[in-house]
């Protein structure tokens, strides 16, 4: 194997023609080049994916009230109705298999804003009435402060944790902002917490313009009752969202006389069944990838097998030569092997560096210009699955070989010696 004589032999034999030798070497380097490049940008793309799925529970589901389309026990289609704190304590006590039941109330609808002001400043900003369990399902980054906690929704605080985008528009860049005051429609709320978004891009930039309240202190400061916008809910670990979802759909319409095929009544996000058909995709993605991945290397071990064939050819009289002197098939098959080995070996691991060296250079750009986020992030490649990848293509490469090699000691001796 490590025989010098040999590996003299293979670089004269592939170095006699080195413009066809490189070309061929070029057709394995490409395979695996390609092969990384777009593994690597797959996950790139996944990763972006993910974290932008990191800013809220993938078992979760989001629940709000709309209007009957169908008649039910007398009342009639395009009826309205509302959720309130008493749908919350249903569904906590009725529905086991729901993990975290969070009301939630937001001033304007989905998407609305309303002014609030601090002095002189204004702005137009989403405020939310929340318990502390909606940022188990929807989390934040802390920046300062604290969160909500149970106190501030039992003794009706008139507290707010306030997103960066907010704190900047309100308060001066040298302004204490813990402790500070806000204004909202009128009603003063204490600054207790500051917060940054998970998500990046467009939705992180308005989820920091948001301000969370007790959602106590919510109903009571805008005159809301007992209602509540939506629900937010995640289920068990060993449940699917899907089927806490039909069951608190089914309790609500109960307590709401709703019939019970009335699928436009209650409007729905099932976040677990986007993120599996997200995932669903990826994989359907990473398939492709190989596919065509193991068609480009394909090429390449065929082109392997090509160049092999005309190195027979053309030393077809050597080849009868070493025989007529002793060589052994064995020897022949072996040396023809190793010259397959070293090609594809060789090309196939530029191949692999250089792929992983671009990769490398675009995260790095993505870091230095911040934009490590949104839908692609972090490209890049698993090290194991690259050097399997390798090792097929060498092995591969070398199986090519014993096409050209069982031609050669096909050969006989004589009749090699004849030839021209």
């Amino acid at each position: 194997m490590f025989d010098l004589d040999d590996w003299q032999e293979i670089w004269n034999a592939l170095s006699h023609n080195k413009l066809r030798t490189l070309l061929t070497a070029f057709g394995v380097f490409w395979g695996i080049f390609m092969l990384v490049i777009m593994l690597g940008s797959g996950n790139g793309l996944r990763n972006g994916v993910d974290a932008d799925f990191t800013s809220g529970a993938t078992n979760s589901v989001f629940i709000w009230p709309q209007r009957t389309s169908m008649p039910f026990r007398g009342l009639p289609e395009g009826r309205r109705f509302n959720f309130d704190n008493d749908d919350t304590a249903a569904v906590i006590a009725a529905i086991p298999n729901a993990s975290i039941v969070a009301p939630r109330a937001q001033l304007g609808g989905w998407r609305g804003a309303h002014n609030v002001t601090r002095g002189n400043k204004a702005g137009a900003f989403d405020v939310m009435g929340d318990v502390p369990e909606n940022f188990r399902i929807q989390p934040v980054k802390l920046v300062a402060g604290r969160l909500l906690n149970p106190l501030d929704v039992a003794e009706r605080r008139k507290v707010a944790v306030i997103g960066e985008r907010v704190r900047d528009l309100l308060f001066e860049a040298d302004e204490p902002v813990i402790g500070g005051s806000i204004q909202v429609q009128g009603v003063y709320f204490k600054v207790v917490g500051v917060f940054a978004s998970l998500q990046d891009g467009e939705d992180g930039q308005r989820s920091t313009q948001t301000l969370f309240i007790p959602i106590s202190t919510f109903q009571r400061a805008f005159n809301w009752g007992n209602l509540i916008s939506w629900l937010a809910i995640t289920s068990r670990d060993d449940v699917p969202a899907s089927q806490v979802e039909a069951e608190v759909k089914a309790l609500l319409a109960e307590r709401h006389r709703i019939h019970p095929n009335d699928r436009w009544a209650m409007g729905s996000f099932n976040l677990e069944e986007e993120y599996n058909q997200v995932r669903g995709l990826f994989a359907g993605i990473r398939v492709l990838v190989w596919i065509v991945g193991a068609g480009t290397l394909a090429a390449g071990v065929i082109g392997v097998s090509n160049i092999l064939l005309i190195l027979v050819k053309e030393r077809t009289k050597e080849i009868g030569l070493r025989r007529a002197i002793g060589a052994s098939p064995f020897a022949v098959i072996r040396q023809i092997l190793l010259e397959a080995l070293a090609l594809t070996s060789l090309a196939g691991y530029c191949g692999l560096v250089a792929g992983i060296g671009v990769l490398e250079l675009v995260r790095q750009i993505l870091v230095n210009t911040d934009g490590n986020g949104g839908m692609f992030r972090n490209p890049g490649v698993d090290l194991q699955t690259a050097a399997i990848a390798l090792l097929i293509l060498v092995f591969a490469g070398t199986f090519a070989g014993l096409i050209p090699a069982r031609r050669a000691v096909a050969v006989r001796p004589v009749a090699a010696l004849r030839s021209d």
